[in-house]
C-alpha cells in the first residue's frame, strides 16, 4: 500500500485536525441532533455542555496523538493501512475518556455501557471529518514529496530499522564517526544533524543511488551543494558549500576528477 503524503503530518495539518474534528463533532451533534444521541448526552447540565465537554477531550486526545506523530514524521514510515489504524486509534482512545466523562455524570450508568454509547457516536461522527481531510490532502492537494518518490532517502540502522527519510536534494554531506555516520541536511533554512547508526559501506550503494557521492574514505557529499574546490596551504583540497554555516567537506586525490566532473 502507497505510503501517505508527507502534508499528512506537516504542522497546518495538525492544526486542521485539532481544531476542524472537535468543531464538526460538536456541530454534527447540536445540529443534526440524532434523538439517540442527544438521548444519551442529555444527562447532568444537559447535552449541549457535556458535547463541549467531549469537544474539549477531543482537542486533548488529537494534541497527544498528531503532535507527537508531526515532530517524528522524518522518521516514521506510514503507509495508507497503519495511518488507518492510528486514526482508529484515536477514536477508541477519546471514546474511553469520553465514557469516563459520562459514567461520572451519569453516576450508576456504568463505565462500559457508556463506552459503547460513545463509540457509536465517535465513529459516527468523527469518521466524516477523517475522511473528508485525508481526501482533501491526497487528491485535491497531491504532495510533491509523493510525486518524486524516488527522490526521498531512506537510511535505517544497522539492524535493517528505518530511521530517517528525507530529500536527497537537502543532504550536504554524511560523514563517518566511529560507529555511526552522522548526516547533515538542511530543514528549511536551519542545518541538521542525524546520527545514525551504520557503516559508510552500509550505506554506499544508497548514497550512489541518490547521486552523493564519496569524497574521503570518511565523507559522503552532495554535488548538488558544492560550490568549489580549492586547495588549503598545505595542499589538502576542501569542497566548499552553499551553505554559509556548514564547514567545507575534505576531499582526497582519488575522488578529485569525479567530483570536479559533477560541477
Amino acid at each position: 500500500m502507497h505510503k501517505i503524503p508527507a502534508s499528512i503530518l506537516s504542522a497546518p495539518t495538525l492544526l486542521l485536525h485539532v481544531l476542524a474534528m472537535p468543531v464538526f463533532y460538536l456541530g454534527f451533534i447540536l445540529i443534526y441532533r440524532s434523538a439517540w444521541m442527544l438521548a444519551f448526552l442529555d444527562a447532568g447540565l444537559g447535552a449541549v455542555f457535556n458535547v463541549l465537554m467531549l469537544m474539549c477531550i477531543l482537542i486533548g486526545v488529537m494534541c497527544a496523538s498528531r503532535i507527537p506523530m508531526t515532530l517524528t514524521r522524518n522518521s516514521l514510515n506510514l503507509n495508507w493501512w497503519y495511518y488507518v489504524l492510528w486514526s482508529f486509534a484515536e477514536i477508541v482512545v477519546f471514546s474511553c475518556f469520553a465514557a469516563l466523562y459520562m459514567a461520572l455524570v451519569y453516576g450508576d450508568y456504568g463505565y462500559f455501557p457508556a463506552l459503547g454509547e460513545c463509540f457509536r457516536i465517535s465513529f459516527a461522527t468523527l469518521s466524516y471529518p477523517y475522511l473528508l481531510i485525508a481526501l482533501f490532502i491526497a487528491l485535491i492537494k497531491p504532495d510533491e514529496e509523493m510525486a518524486n518518490e524516488e527522490d526521498l532517502v531512506r537510511f535505517a540502522d544497522s539492524t535493517g530499522r528505518l530511521k530517517l527519510v528525507i530529500a536527497n536534494d537537502v543532504i550536504l554531506y554524511v560523514e563517518a564517526q566511529e560507529n555511526y555516520v552522522s548526516i547533515h541536511y538542511m530543514e528549511g533554512e536551519k542545518q541538521k544533524e542525524y546520527s545514525l547508526r551504520q557503516s559508510m559501506r552500509g550505506i554506499e550503494e544508497l548514497m550512489d543511488k541518490h547521486g552523493i557521492i564519496r569524497c574521503q574514505r570518511s565523507y559522503f557529499v552532495n554535488p548538488r551543494h558544492v560550490t568549489v574546490l580549492r586547495r588549503d596551504k598545505e595542499g589538502l583540497i576542501q569542497a566548499e558549500l552553499d551553505v554559509t554555516s556548514s564547514k567545507p567537506v575534505p576531499v582526497s586525490p582519488k575522488y578529485y576528477e569525479q567530483l570536479s566532473r559533477l560541477l
